[in-house]
């Protein structure tokens, strides 16, 4: 008697498992993904493009960076071939952002073309270059370095 229960415990306890693994596979994760998609695969998708969350990677157009500290209000144009998208964000950029890079923006595309961005994450190499031995440099830089690590 005590065997049977053990193994009804087991397979309820496996069909629980099973159905919250379910869940997440199909029901809860599939609303809460955030697609990246290039300019020209969102402009595609027509008015489904709309204020919807999307990670939109590209490269910045050189010449369009328009950059207010003030109001903390960055304006560019992010490309691939030759599709373009006008993006804003409210946020300081990263310090490695710059014209001809490539970026990822998260956020949505409003119904006037322009993308609204809540995040920029600057793409880069992830190569290490040591500072060659003829490179000196000033104890100043070393303090910025340290303050900027904290």
């Amino acid at each position: 008697m005590m065997g049977k229960k053990r193994v009804i415990g087991g397979v309820v306890a496996l069909v629980i498992v099973l159905s919250g693994f379910g869940y997440l596979m199909y029901g809860g994760i599939g609303e809460n993904l955030v697609y990246f998609v290039t300019p020209a695969e969102l402009l595609e998708r027509g008015d489904d493009a709309y204020e919807r969350p999307v990670r939109l990677g590209g490269q910045v157009v050189p010449g369009t960076v328009r950059w207010n500290a003030d109001e903390l209000d960055l304006r560019f144009t992010l490309q691939d071939e030759d599709v373009h998208v006008e993006v804003i964000s409210r946020k300081a950029p990263p310090a490695m952002f710059r014209e001809g890079q490539g970026v990822i923006v998260e956020g949505s595309l409003n119904r006037d073309g322009v993308f609204e961005s809540s995040n920029l994450m600057v793409k880069h190499s992830n190569e290490y270059r040591a500072p060659d031995d003829h490179e000196v440099m000033p104890a100043e830089k070393y303090r910025d370095l340290i303050r900027q690590t904290n």
